[in-house]
């Protein structure tokens, strides 16, 4: 996901995303660990959208943009 697509996404919408990351990074750890991931770049991948995802949240948060 790119940071252009994140920006234009409301606050509520980028709270509901990040849940649905964090869910399928728990899932894509949990295949990790019983060997049956086929893409291991995923899991970084993800990591990186949450991250992404925290950022923009918090640089609203500093801006108090209250959407």
């Amino acid at each position: 996901m790119k940071p252009s697509e994140i920006r234009e996404k409301t606050i509520i919408e980028l709270n509901e995303e990040l849940v649905e990351l964090k869910e399928e990074l728990f899932k894509l750890r949990f295949q990790h660990a019983t060997n049956q991931l086929e893409n291991p770049l995923k899991l970084k991948r993800v990591k990186r959208d949450i991250a992404r995802v925290r950022t923009i949240l918090r640089e609203r948060e500093l801006q108090g943009i209250k959407e």
